[in-house]
């Protein structure tokens, strides 16, 4: 009997744990879901909640040359923005061997040469013949471009001289490693590698087909996706490699990376347009491939077929001229700008200073909202795109980060990634463009909305310094998650490195600032909060 009162008294304890435990849980539903679709300050009964507007000035800043040596990701091609004008972007890297003193075997003949690097792309549909049919995702523009690729010259050192060795040789977007140092375009437009294809390098436009590998009877061994694939001369690489056996030029990779300087990569417009791919020559399917045949090791039988595989690593290179319609120039501090131009790669970002804040990110604004006690809900901004300007390809992300200290705000660490789909990552934090037809991804921008709660938050409850933002556009917003940000050639006042995301994409969009008479469209921080003294 005293065992069954024991049983009955802790079941009792427990369920009035799990009454409280209820209780807390809800309470911390109501605080998090108010100003939600289902609580907000119209229906909401147990506080009082409502939402203040805040001073943020937001300004212009122009980018002199960026690094851009040894980017997650490279653009190669032409772009034409129909507000900022004409980009070309040019990549130059450095080869690696698969190993050292490489022993070809004996009567090497070579077959073939195929480079081939993979677009960015995804499977949408399968076709009738049971194909995965796909779409490239990382192409802009659509007119075709010339392309060419030559043996660089240039050797692309691992260390600063100037830096007595200690510290890496940075490489920027003009074709320079300081202000007076300048790449020539000879040194890096050596030998011509001819490219033997079906594909038309003179007037090339991606392909977002798949490519089917066949063996000797025609059969299909091996599907690859999507691919920049070009047949090279095969007379070169006999020379430049094979031939090279038992050379101190194969010896090791040092000598080597002074022997074979890389690979350039240059694209130029046709007709004042073309179209821009982003590549990644660090896949693991991006590589030179030689295939060969040589002697077999019994007598009399086939001869036998090897293959000898270069990567693209070591330091790699991308170089950036734009041809702007119209000069960027630096913005008002002071009072904020009317409109914000924000351009990828050598381009332009905006500043913004929330609360109008003062060299040390104080002012009475603030102040104020920190002796309110109140408990923030949410805390947005608002940026809202100028389609008067903006006429099209508009970049699907922007990126708010810490300007001090060069690295994303917490809400980007709280939000949730995506490396499937890039595009749709971390957008509860940094939402995608919102267009007038969410249906049609080629209607016109709207507005951008970022969510910066914790941010806020922590200004307010943990005294953190309300420091000045950057604003950026991105290609691929998880690359800040693990890739610091890069310097600039000429340091700007607080600019001294910018997000790898922005360099590796060529679009501009126009936004309004805070200085613009279109009350609708001016950006402020709103904050919606609950007053718990009410």
């Amino acid at each position: 009997m005293l065992y069954m009162k024991k049983i009955s008294f802790a079941l009792k304890n427990c369920a009035i744990l799990i009454v409280l435990l209820g209780s807390f849980i809800a309470c911390d539903k109501d605080f998090a879901s108010i100003e939600s679709d289902i609580i907000n300050s119209g229906n909401a009964t147990h506080f009082d909640t409502d939402h203040e507007l805040y001073s943020v000035i937001t300004y212009n800043k122009t980018l002199g040359p960026v690094q851009t040596n040894n980017l997650p990701i490279n653009m190669w091609g032409v772009f034409k923005d129909q507000r900022y004008g004409l980009t070309t972007a040019n990549v130059v890297s450095q080869l690696n061997l698969p190993s050292l003193n490489p022993d070809f075997g004996d009567g090497t003949e070579l077959d073939s040469v195929i480079l081939t690097i993979p677009y960015y792309s995804r499977a949408v549909d399968v076709n009738e013949d049971g194909n995965t049919v796909y779409e490239l995702d990382s192409i802009l523009g659509s007119e075709p471009i010339k392309l060419s690729i030559y043996e660089n010259n240039y050797f692309l050192r691992d260390f600063d001289p100037n830096s007595e060795f200690d510290s890496p040789q940075q490489y920027y977007s003009n074709a320079s490693t300081s202000d007076a140092d300048f790449i020539s375009p000879s040194q890096l437009e050596g030998t011509p590698i001819a490219v033997i294809s079906t594909v038309d390098i003179n007037e090339f436009t991606p392909n977002p087909n798949p490519i089917g590998l066949k063996d000797l009877d025609g059969e299909i061994t091996q599907v690859l996706t999507p691919s920049l694939r070009l047949k090279l001369d095969k007379d070169f690489w006999q020379q430049k490699i094979l031939d090279k056996e038992g050379e101190p030029e194969l010896s090791n990779q040092n000598n080597f990376a002074d022997y074979f300087r890389g690979i350039y990569f240059k694209a130029e417009a046709l007709e004042d347009n073309g179209n821009m791919m982003l590549l990644n020559f660090l896949a693991a399917n991006a590589h030179i491939t030689l295939y060969y045949t040589k002697d077999p090791f019994t007598s009399g039988d086939d001869r036998d077929e090897s293959s000898f595989q270069l990567k693209f690593s070591g330091n790699r290179v991308n170089f950036i001229n734009n041809e702007f319609e119209f000069p960027l120039q630096d913005g008002d501090a002071v009072n904020g700008d009317e409109k914000l131009f924000l351009k990828g790669g050598e381009g332009a970002v905006a500043v913004v200073n929330l609360f109008n804040g003062d060299d040390e990110g104080n002012s009475p604004e603030l102040d104020q909202l920190k002796a309110n006690n109140w408990l923030i809900n949410e805390a947005n901004l608002v940026f809202y795109v100028d389609q008067s300007i903006v006429q099209d390809e508009e970049p699907e992300r922007i990126y708010l980060y810490d300007l001090e200290n060069n690295t994303p705000l917490i809400d980007y660490y709280l939000d949730l990634g995506s490396t499937t789909f890039p595009v749709n990552s971390r957008t509860n934090h940094l939402g995608r463009l919102e267009r007038v037809d969410e249906d049609d991804p080629e209607s016109e921008g709207v507005r951008y909305k970022v969510r910066i709660t914790q941010h806020i938050n922590n200004i307010i409850l943990n005294d953190s310094t309300n420091v000045k933002l950057g604003l950026a556009i991105s290609g691929n917003i998880n690359i800040e998650s693990n890739t610091s940000q890069y310097g600039l050639l000429t340091e700007a006042d607080e600019f001294d490195k910018v997000p790898g995301s922005s360099i590796i994409s060529p679009r501009g969009t126009v936004l309004f600032g805070n200085n613009t008479l279109n009350e609708e469209k001016k950006v402020y921080l709103e904050i919606f909060y609950t007053d718990p003294n009410n």
